[in-house]
């Protein structure tokens, strides 16, 4: 399809016009608008056009090339306004050059308006396809349909993934704004391709997810399950030293050492369970003839300090008194001493432990060893050809105990770690992260043992080169760190009513300033601001409405607070 054939007639049709430029800046101008003081806007071609209202996109006929502007700001010539033919005066941010010939717009002014230069409204099909218009490469066929310009429906607007998740993307926006809404249309949206999806869903919202190629897993018990929706354990063995210190937070000068010693130990065990059969190194009053045997094979030696190497966690208390002991007996260097008495220092990580291996939380990772693999069946998704989307439901699990950041942190450690490997370069692999602010930033225990979950964070910032992108969809930006943010590409971004959260998101894209984000508040539900790096123009469009809409509404008082007829004399 060629420009011409868009646009036979031209993009600066004189039903457009809008006025007169009467000042220049170097990033406003100001115009005369000949219908700004108008009851109402015209119609052409089947579209609204309000022809000087705030947040109208608009063309400014150059000397040079044509100049893509914005509505910021209008306001009357005088104090008084009884007048249809009132004047009117507006300032216009100017966003870009468009190329007479081609269409093609880019970020930046080749040549600035003067005085007098003719001002138009944009045709809404050409806001649609901005961009395609940015694009180096216009010929590539597979694009995301992510909504239209709301004040016209056939104004479609149709994004290439490698803009969108190239380098990764960030669904931002209220409670309500219609967050939940685009993540689960853009997820409809690569389904129509041959994609590889992961979906971790914090809430169970994204349930109604349906297909041949939707594969559901959960964990734990989650209160609303999806159809065919199949149970997985993840073993204890997916957990590294990291995440035990973060799970458990061993604390003190004493309960640190002891912790590391005791899984360094457990460790060994079960690298010789032929010298240990008990599963764990007795040490009070006992010989260390085995324990030297097992340590004085380097091999062995290197994978007890590898955070990797798997023990038994069952055993870590009753290993952990045993590390309570004096290291040469009485004049005996061939065998451990008594007990030192440290072991009264280790009671509350000793009874922290006991409360979380037998806390409903964590049956997925201590008491579910009957079901199927988490990591088993993720590597089976991976390695199928007729399986695009596999959504991970972490509504079960609860926050006790950090088990949901913890396990989620596990889990986003496995794909970093895959990725690493290059397993994702024939088919790259997207990550969508629901409620990622639960998910990042996080640090657990104190300053002796502080443990940082930072699976997601690396992901962000490493993951892009081995073909493992992120969509982080979240309504508290200001939870993300900036450094995650700083790494997101691109942004959809609904409405955002608290300061900080537009502070976070300005500083984050430093295309946007504080005109473009001065729209944000108010933007409708399901209405959406798109910017970034690839997006250095922001388009404000209307999403799609999913085919299958996320359960994210609340309560229905209506229903639930009516009486019962019976009730009613």
């Amino acid at each position: 399809m060629t420009i011409e054939s868009i646009f036979p007639k031209g993009v600066l049709r004189p039903e457009l016009f809008m006025g007169i430029v009467n000042t220049v800046t170097a990033n406003t101008v100001q115009v005369n608008f000949t219908e700004a003081g108008a009851p109402s806007g015209s119609y052409y071609s089947g579209g609204r056009y309000g022809k000087g209202e705030v947040g109208e996109f608009v063309i400014i006929e150059g000397q040079i090339n044509l100049v893509l502007g914005r509505v910021v700001e209008v306001k009357t010539a005088d104090e008084k306004y009884n007048k249809q033919d009132t004047d009117a005066l507006g300032r216009i941010q100017l966003l870009g050059s468009v190329s007479m010939e081609t269409l093609k717009v880019t970020p930046g002014i080749e040549g600035y308006p003067r005085l007098g230069d003719r001002v138009y409204a944009t045709p809404h099909k050409l806001v649609a396809l901005i961009p395609s218009l940015m694009d180096e490469d216009q010929n590539d066929s597979i694009t995301l349909q992510m909504g239209f310009v709301d004040v016209a429906l056939e104004s479609k607007v149709a994004i290439k993934p490698e803009k969108l998740f190239g380098r990764h993307l960030a669904i931002l926006g209220s409670t309500g704004g219609g967050k939940s809404w685009t993540t689960a249309r853009i997820i409809e949206e690569c389904l129509k391709f041959d994609s590889k999806l992961i979906l971790f869903d914090a809430t169970g919202e994204y349930r109604g997810i349906k297909g041949d190629e939707v594969e559901h897993l959960h964990l734990n018990e989650p209160i609303h399950q999806a159809d065919k929706s199949k149970k997985c354990s993840l073993p204890p063995t997916s957990f590294q030293e990291s995440d035990f210190i973060a799970l458990f937070e061993p604390a003190g000068k004493v309960q640190g050492p002891k912790f590391r010693e005791a899984i360094k130990s457990l460790r060994l065990a079960k690298l010789c369970p032929d010298k240990f059969p008990d599963g764990y190194i007795r040490k009070i009053n006992q010989n260390k003839e085995a324990y030297n045997q097992a340590i004085s094979d380097s091999n062995n030696l290197s994978k007890m300090d590898n955070p990797t190497t798997p023990f038994d966690v069952d055993l870590l208390v009753r290993q952990i008194e045993q590390e309570c002991v004096w290291p040469d007996g009485y004049n005996d260097t061939s065998k451990w001493g008594k007990e030192d008495g440290n072991f009264s220092h280790c009671l509350s990580l000793v009874a922290r432990i006991n409360g979380i291996l037998a806390s409903p939380a964590l049956n997925c990772v201590f008491k579910d060893e009957d079901n199927s693999s988490l990591i088993t069946k993720i590597e089976a998704f991976i390695s199928s050809n007729n399986k695009k989307l596999l959504r991970l439901d972490l509504s079960g699990i609860s926050f006790e105990y950090k088990a949901r950041e913890i396990i989620s942190n596990v889990i986003g450690r496995y794909f970093l770690n895959q990725a690493r490997k290059k397993s994702f370069v024939e088919s790259p692999l997207l990550i969508f992260l629901d409620e990622a602010h639960n998910f990042i930033g996080k640090h657990i225990g104190g300053e002796d043992t502080v443990a940082k979950l930072d699976s997601f964070e690396l992901i962000a910032k490493e993951g892009r080169k081995f073909c493992l992108n992120i969509c982080l969809a979240t309504q508290r930006p200001r939870d993300i760190t900036e450094g995650v943010l700083s790494q997101v590409g691109t942004m959809i971004v609904h409405r955002l009513t608290n300061d900080r959260d537009r502070e976070i998101v300005e500083r984050a894209c430093g295309e946007i300033d504080k005109a473009a984000s001065s729209f944000l508040p108010n933007l409708k539900p399901g209405e959406a601001a798109i910017i970034g790096n690839d997006f250095p123009i922001p388009l404000t469009i209307k999403i799609n409405i999913p085919t299958i809409p996320p359960e994210s509404s609340g309560p229905d008082y209506q229903k639930s607070w009516a009486r019962h007829p019976e009730e009613i004399e």
